[in-house]
């Protein structure tokens, strides 16, 4: 998501995945843990309105939001601390495992997780 609302040259790839969703063809599904990160980098950098007008334009997104349970807290700290990632990181990964999704990601800590886990790269 970051890399989308940077712009950055994967941004394309993003954007090519959310127009395979709009049309049905695929779904994303991202973590509340992953978004309030995500938001928290955008105020950093950007400010406040900014975060807020970026919060605003993802409304009609075929972004599906998955509110954070308790099951799923519990299993993103056994992957955190099986694997070593962030915690934040953890919660991606335990989504992406549960919905047996592949995880989308330019994050190269995620290599940690290991080759049979399904991983799209994004190239920075």
């Amino acid at each position: 998501m970051w890399i989308f609302l940077q712009r950055r040259p994967a941004a394309a790839k993003v954007l090519h995945l959310l127009t395979e969703a709009m049309r049905g063809r695929a779904e994303i599904l991202m973590s509340s843990v992953n978004f309030g990160e995500a938001y928290g980098l955008v105020v950093r950098e950007q400010g406040l309105d900014r975060a807020r007008a970026t919060v605003a334009s993802l409304r009609p997104s075929p972004i599906r939001f998955i509110d954070a349970s308790l099951q799923q807290c519990t299993h993103s700290a056994e992957i955190k601390m099986t694997y070593k990632l962030h915690y934040s990181d953890s919660f991606a990964a335990a989504l992406a495992l549960e919905h047996k999704a592949t995880l989308v990601t330019s994050d190269s800590d995620f290599r940690r997780l290991g080759h049979n886990f399904p991983v799209l790269w994004l190239k920075q």
